[in-house]
């Protein structure tokens, strides 16, 4: 009788420790569960959401946001940095970078470098210095430049937005992998595996920013798309031109909840554990005007 006790503990701790194992070697924790239903909601003032659910040609939850950059009152913030420093950024959640500057909405930015990913051995922690890969300001403060070429987003002190030339004197900018669309044509050589996306474009006015987050890394949930489909997805919600920014673990959408509080609308998945958010370099937020409900 009192080797019951001892016998689940043993099964427990086999459990444990096959699932640290398993994850460090890249392995899918990731649980299976339900998709979630379609919805379309005003978020905040100039501010939609729509939440799209696939089955083909795999299962994909795909979130997009759609903001009027004619809204007043509305306000842009890439991540802030040290210009001075080596490593100008300190990695933070997508969730703390919203809640620390009080924003509204918020996605992860641009790669960044140093960069390690494992269950006992992952950089960057909360905290940890890092770089980002291609060119950022923040409100008029340049921290990082291209180091290859990047394509970037430029956000202007007025709300226009360009990809690649800013409008006047540089305020926000932040970089990606590459482009995915440029004058309604999709780029070439879009060639890639099914993986969690993030994605900025705008339309062929430049009055509409348009946000994709494909989550991914979760059988029968949401597997992510490949690169050629998130071009065609935010190509379909109205994108003349588009960029690809940080995806895999990275790929993060928050809002502040009604709470006040960040609250997720997507599903990240830091080392392969759905539903936990990486420490990332650079952030792209919005604070936006808060819609009264009656």
């Amino acid at each position: 009788m009192k080797s019951k006790p001892i016998f689940l503990y043993l099964i427990c701790l086999i459990g444990l420790v096959v699932m640290i194992v398993s994850t460090s070697l890249g392995c899918r924790w990731t649980g299976i569960r339900s998709q979630p239903v379609e919805e379309s909601t005003a978020l905040f003032a100039g501010i939609t959401y729509h939440r799209e659910v696939q089955q083909n040609p795999r299962s994909m939850v795909i979130h997009i946001v759609t903001v009027d950059l004619r809204q007043k009152d509305l306000e842009f913030l890439v991540t802030p940095g040290d210009p001075k420093a080596e490593l100008p950024l300190v990695a933070r959640t997508t969730s703390r970078f919203l809640d620390e500057f009080g924003l509204q909405l918020a996605i992860n930015g641009d790669g960044f470098t140093p960069w390690e990913s494992g269950l006992l051995n992952s950089y960057p922690r909360p905290g940890d210095p890092i770089s980002p890969s291609g060119l950022a300001a923040s409100r008029g403060v340049i921290y990082a430049q291209s180091t290859d070429e990047e394509p970037t987003l430029y956000i202007s002190r007025t709300n226009k937005a360009r990809f690649n030339s800013p409008d006047g004197k540089v305020f926000n900018a932040i970089s990606g992998t590459r482009m995915l669309m440029e004058r309604g044509q999709l780029a070439g050589d879009l060639n890639s595996e099914a993986e969690p996306r993030t994605a900025v474009g705008l339309d062929q006015r430049g009055r509409k920013l348009i946000i994709v987050v494909v989550d991914g890394r979760q059988p029968g949930y949401s597997e992510g798309a490949t690169l050629e489909e998130l071009a065609q997805i935010i190509r379909a919600h109205g994108a003349y031109s588009a960029m690809n920014l940080d995806g895999g673990g990275s790929s993060t959408l928050v809002i502040q909840g009604q709470d006040g509080l960040p609250a997720l609308l997507n599903s990240p998945v830091d080392n392969n554990i759905a539903g936990r958010e990486r420490p990332v370099g650079n952030h792209l937020g919005i604070l936006a005007p808060i819609i009264k409900k009656p």
